[in-house]
């Protein structure tokens, strides 16, 4: 039950996505940019690290037994936290990546997306600081405070698992300065967008631990898609 409805929610999460994303971007006077966007952006938003992490902070709250209007801000709180995090990353590494040849971004692209394949293949993890993050799930993740310092700690320790899309994308939109906190926005609204549907779509707190477990494990196959995104991304920079 849990890998259909984690099916249905996938299939949700990536019309959404399409759907916001094609309409800004037409908007803004990119449409040519939509394919690249939509395959880094989902490539980071369907990323099996972030759901393990998020699976322990659901965990944390179920043991708690937290529930109504105090579930619903101790989420947004953790939400919120990785997305004010990973957007502030994201104008470090736009700055950084205006610096680099956008072949070397392909090059690295290729590569990251044959690393993420391989270890999507031979399921090896790829989140950092697992114990860590366990310990300041179950301290601290059933208070405001304690989920925004796990969604700021969730952005650092998921660069191994997510720098690949994140670098190329921010090396990309380097190239229009005057668009690249309005481009960060977008694909940090798509990138956050699985965690609030997980949050808002699903009515207890069983329904959303399910899914999201769903996801984690099948974060083989997620990492293989993912990986191939990335790599048809670098290839497509070479041309």
């Amino acid at each position: 039950m849990g890998s259909r409805k984690a099916l249905v929610y996938l299939t949700v999460t990536v019309i959404i996505s399409v759907g916001l994303s094609s309409v800004f971007l037409v908007l803004l006077g990119m449409p040519d940019f939509i394919p690249k966007f939509l395959a880094l952006s989902l490539s980071d938003s369907i990323n099996p690290c972030t759901f393990a992490v998020y699976t322990m902070l659901l965990i944390a709250l179920s043991v708690r037994g937290l529930g109504g209007r105090a579930f619903y801000l101790v989420g947004i709180s953790f939400i919120s936290a990785v997305y004010i995090s990973y957007y502030t990353l994201g104008l470090g590494l736009a700055f950084l990546a205006g610096r680099v040849p956008l072949r070397w971004a392909a090059y690295f692209a290729i590569a990251f997306g044959a690393y993420t394949v391989l270890t999507g293949i031979y399921e090896r993890s790829r989140v950092g600081g697992k114990r860590t993050l366990r310990k300041l799930a179950f301290s601290r993740g059933g208070s405001v405070v304690g989920a925004m310092l796990l969604g700021f700690f969730v952005s650092t320790t998921l660069l191994p698992c997510s720098a690949g899309p994140y670098i190329v994308y921010a090396a990309i939109i380097s190239r229009s300065p005057e668009m690249v906190p309005v481009l960060l926005a977008l694909y940090n609204a798509v990138f956050i967008l699985p965690l609030l549907l997980i949050l808002l779509a699903f009515g207890s707190l069983r329904e959303r631990k399910d899914v999201s477990r769903a996801m984690v494990r099948h974060s083989g196959e997620l990492s293989v898609v993912s990986g191939v995104l990335i790599a048809v991304i670098g290839f497509w920079l070479l041309r």
